[in-house]
């Protein structure tokens, strides 16, 4: 009687080790699809941080399989990639990178791949009219836009007031506004290309059809669907814009104190100067005299609100609004979502909306 009691027991114990492990296979199978594996038969398209990955879904609809490198709440100043990111971007048809610097590892990653891979790289940022920065990015971006084989070459001699200087011979989008960026106030000797380009609506639309064009480059056979799609989204982008034009133009103050020197293109295109704690980086560490300085100009510009950002630590924009006697608001880069932002079903579009709002609050 122990005897089948102990057999049965057993039985019971090996049924039920099994069931779980076949519950594991199960859901990593499950997971491993949904986290972004390669499809055969479709169009794989690697992105590498979020705003290109949601434009690309947009555009891509059920002709694409699309994958993103980074993973939902991480930073991606402080990504790098893993070993079966390269295995998969080896099998993928399309690579999609931001440039201007944003992703130093990019050209290390490309002589990782496989040789007989058949991936085209794109740098989405092709086209733009770029933004020279002054002071520490941390992580040596814009280092890496030069090693690469693009067109991006800046002109020299810029005005000293603004410090920064323009790509030769861009696209006429942004001819005409008035470059309002400031550096950071971190300023250092150094020059850096500021590779935030997607946070202007302009320069975002620029992005999502150098996506498009590569989409029918490497699929012609679903090119109607790539365009109608692009159109679709462009109608967006261009309210988008046309929504921040008109009003951020209405606003009586210009001037912006942010965490991090990310919004050089949407200042550049709407007439806004930013006051950054940090510099292209939200690790470049700000000296002690830099938070004295950003504190009277805080008061001298009648700043109401110190601007900081959910995926970085708010702790020094806390501190300089205390400093000051100012309150803090969201500004968002929209570099990535937290986890909490995709669950409740956020976007590049709300988010930035959520943006224009608290712009129209603090420039009141």
């Amino acid at each position: 009687m122990n005897k089948r009691k102990r057999e049965n027991k057993l039985n019971g114990w090996t049924w039920s080790v099994t069931s779980i492990l076949l519950a594991v296979l199960i859901l990593s199978g499950c997971g491993s699809k949904s986290g972004g594996s390669i499809v055969e038969g479709k169009v794989n398209v690697i992105t590498t941080f979020y705003p290109i990955y949601e434009f690309t879904k947009e555009i891509g609809g059920d002709d694409a399989n699309v994958v993103n490198l980074l993973p939902t709440g991480v930073e991606p100043h402080d990504w790098t990639p893993r070993s079966q990111d390269i295995v998969n971007t080896s099998k993928a048809q399309l690579f999609l990178y931001n440039g201007a610097g944003l992703e130093g590892w990019v050209p290390g990653f490309l002589k990782g791949l496989d040789k007989d891979t058949q991936v085209k790289p794109v740098e989405v940022s092709h086209g733009i009219q770029l933004i020279d920065a002054v002071g520490d990015d941390g992580h040596g971006h814009g280092e890496a836009a030069h090693e690469e084989d693009h067109d991006h070459s800046h002109e020299e001699g810029a005005e000293a007031e603004h410090d920064h200087s323009h790509e030769e011979g861009a696209e006429e989008d942004h001819a005409g506004h008035d470059h309002a960026e400031e550096p950071a106030e971190t300023s250092t000797d150094t020059h850096h290309t500021d590779p935030h380009t997607w946070v202007s609506p302009k320069s975002a639309l620029v992005m999502a059809e150098n996506i498009k064009n590569s989409l029918v480059e490497v699929d012609p056979e679903h090119k109607d669907g790539y365009e109608q799609r692009f159109e679709a989204l462009k109608e967006k982008l261009v309210k988008l814009d046309n929504d921040f034009t008109s009003e951020l133009s209405k606003m009586p103050k210009k001037d912006i104190v942010v965490s991090h020197q990310a919004f050089g293109y949407l200042c550049r295109d709407y007439g806004l100067t930013q006051h950054a704690i940090m510099g292209l980086s939200p690790d470049a560490e700000p000296r002690a005299q830099d938070i004295v300085n950003l504190t009277k100009t805080v008061k001298e510009k009648e700043v109401k609100y110190i601007f900081f950002e959910e995926l970085v630590s708010d702790k020094l924009a806390k501190t300089l609004a205390n400093e000051a006697g100012v309150e803090t608001l969201v500004l968002n880069p929209v570099e990535g979502l937290t986890k909490e932002q995709a669950s409740g079903g956020e976007n590049y579009f709300t988010l930035m909306e959520k943006n224009l709002q608290n712009l129209t609050k603090a420039l009141q």
